[in-house]
């Protein structure tokens, strides 16, 4: 056509191809029937170590479709592809199963990026040594503050007995019913290790306070099994990472590396207080940002009034939410 023509066209002439923008597009993602059934036990800069139900340990890649869900050990996960677990094999992690507890932490009181550390892990076994290094009741309180907000059971493990005694530190945590268990270095750890069996429990605690030497006991095979799973992060240890060892009884434990800080900052007053069902109710009937600690921080706290029968309760209870405050002697 010519350009003395161009004055003869109307709209109806005019062909327009439409953009990218205007095609629908199906929200339909696969379903994955198919997939199997496995508990993450490592994971290393985009690579997660998955124990299948079969007991093949497989590598796999998070699927696109689940963007930068976060996956961590213990998560419970769909997986598909090859299972096989052999040599240089590759599967993918295609769904993530709704978790029972988190053990969440920050890096410290002022950060607001929580961290989930371990998923689905029913205790949380904090170990203490009695001395070399003493022990932090602050770092206790923090630990109980997680697990009461993280749906986990907190069982107090205390090491080197055999240079120190307990007693003292027992006295602290006689209100809280918190399990303790007690070892040394010259006795198998027995009663640790029914507690473990056919459960999912994670340790955590200080550097020094004998951690690996339990884990050790625990574990004849710790060492190689860590190795292979630090293979999967293209040859880096996994000393700095959590990873999942199955228990010769049944049951997985859950090493973490040694901690220096460990931040609340995710956690609320009543997210402690719900742990505590004598005292919950009666939170209800406190000022809206009440954070329970009494006076003079709290003077209108109804805690003191509502629940007079129980003061060693309510002074543990209090030493948690000064815990979570600040206010509690916890140093790196």
């Amino acid at each position: 056509m010519s350009k003395r023509d161009w004055h003869k066209l109307d709209e109806s002439d005019v062909r327009v191809r439409p953009g990218k923008g205007t095609r629908p597009r199906s929200k339909r993602r696969p379903e994955h029937a198919d997939a199997e059934t496995a508990m993450v036990i490592g994971v290393d800069r985009g690579r997660w170590t998955c124990a299948m139900e079969s007991g093949a340990v497989v590598t796999a890649m998070r699927a696109r479709e689940l963007g930068r869900t976060p996956v961590v050990v213990g998560d419970q996960v769909g997986i598909v592809g090859d299972t096989s677990g052999q040599p240089d094999t590759l599967a993918r992690i295609v769904r993530v199963e709704e978790r029972t507890s988190v053990l969440r932490r920050t890096a410290d009181d002022t950060d607001p990026f929580e961290r989930v550390v371990v998923a689905n892990a029913s205790q949380l076994i904090m170990v203490v040594a009695l001395v070399d290094p003493p022990p932090r009741t602050g770092f206790i309180d923090r630990c109980l503050v997680a697990a009461y907000a993280g749906g986990l059971e907190p069982v107090l493990c205390l090491t080197k007995s055999d240079l120190a005694s307990a007693d003292s530190l027992l006295a602290l945590y006689t209100e809280l019913d918190v399990p303790v268990i007690v070892t040394r270095f010259d006795e198998e750890p027995a009663e640790l290790r029914a507690r473990l069996t056919d459960t999912v429990s994670c340790l955590i605690g200080h550097s020094g306070v004998g951690k690996s030497t339990l884990v050790n006991r625990l574990v004849p095979d710790a060492n190689r099994a860590v190795g292979v799973v630090s293979g999967v992060g293209k040859g880096r240890h996994t000393s700095t990472q959590a990873v999942a060892l199955r228990l010769p009884e049944g049951g997985w434990v859950v090493d973490t590396p040694g901690i220096r800080s460990f931040g609340l900052a995710h956690i609320t007053p009543d997210d402690i207080v719900k742990a505590f069902p004598d005292f919950a109710e009666a939170a209800e009937e406190c000022p809206p940002g009440c954070g329970h600690l009494g006076a003079p921080e709290d003077p209108s706290c109804m805690l003191d009034e509502l629940v007079p029968d129980a003061p060693g309760r309510l002074t543990s209870l209090r030493r948690l939410l000064a815990s979570r405050a600040g206010l509690d002697d916890y140093t790196d």
